[in-house]
């Protein structure tokens, strides 16, 4: 090839050069109704009041119609369609007529669950035990979506960790001792799934990011009958979880210990621990018969 012909410039982007693709519009919790479009049975309305609710976070308390409709995904009428009617109800309200907050009584629907839920009420008054012989922190989740959701929880005052978790509290599955276990007990074909589309987000740098390691790490959780998660969450958070069989023997939900990685060892937390949390799930699965 000529040397002239090798160092010539690019030809110049003219109006005939190809245009670069559009970016693909960014999901919503809106857009994901669209799959119900056209279900005679399916209440539109309740979904997105429903949305307008789980937009409200520890990050985002007060938000205005313009913020929430950004966030959701939803048109500002739909919003403030959704805004009146939980003010109305008692679940909503703007101090200022602008800046929307939820108010306490959106416990109500949070307490029925836990009140209702014979895995909650009969996992907290074993976690409260352990908490009390321990001096530890104790949890009971459930998968929820690539979630999990906390059930049950006692906390220590003098362990808290910067993550702020109580009942509700949601944390991504694949990072999390807890969610480790759920995922290693799901049928093959969800779990496949799950990996096909999880967005392994790097929380610490020991947070595991690939499919690969993942899955490695869930055949161990399997192997061994628990999960040992080291500060891939949170830098000083370690937590060991194990899982809670139903009587047909589902995992439905695991129990965990959680905290200070400086002062719970590995080796510490494996032989202190794993056969207290092994008798408390065992306990809490018992209720469920």
């Amino acid at each position: 090839m000529p040397l002239s012909s090798r160092l010539a410039p690019p030809p110049a982007l003219g109006k005939d050069a190809p245009a670069a693709p559009p970016a693909a519009p960014r999901p919503t919790p809106a857009s994901s109704l669209d799959i119900y479009q056209g279900d005679p049975n399916f209440m539109t309305s309740l979904a997105r009041g429903l949305i307008v609710i789980q937009a409200f976070t520890q990050q985002s308390p007060q938000m205005t119609i313009s913020q929430l409709s950004v966030k959701t995904g939803l048109s500002r009428a739909a919003v403030r369609r959704c805004l009146y009617t939980l003010t109305k109800l008692g679940f909503a309200g703007a101090e200022d007529g602008q800046r929307y907050s939820l108010r306490p009584r959106m416990l109500s629907l949070s307490h029925t669950y836990t009140t209702s839920s014979t895995l909650s009420t009969s996992a907290q008054p074993v976690l409260e035990r352990m908490s009390s012989t321990f001096r530890e922190s104790f949890s009971v989740a459930t998968l929820d979506g690539d979630d999990i959701v906390y059930i049950a929880r006692t906390q220590v005052a003098s362990r808290v960790m910067a993550v702020d978790l109580h009942i509700g509290s949601r944390l991504p599955a694949y990072c999390t001792s807890m969610g480790r276990v759920l995922l290693a007990y799901l049928p093959p074909d969800q779990l496949e799934q799950y990996l096909a589309r999880v967005d392994l987000i790097p929380h610490t740098t020991r947070t595991i990011t690939t499919v690969d390691k993942l899955r490695l790490a869930l055949r161990s959780v399997r192997r061994l009958g628990y999960a040992l998660v080291d500060q891939e969450l949170e830098v000083g958070l370690r937590s060991l979880a194990v899982p809670v069989y139903a009587p047909n023997g589902r995992v439905v939900a695991t129990v965990n210990l959680s905290g200070n990685a400086p002062r719970l060892p590995v080796f510490d937390m494996q032989t202190h621990f794993l056969t207290p949390l092994r008798n408390a799930a065992t306990e809490i699965g018992s209720f469920l018969r």
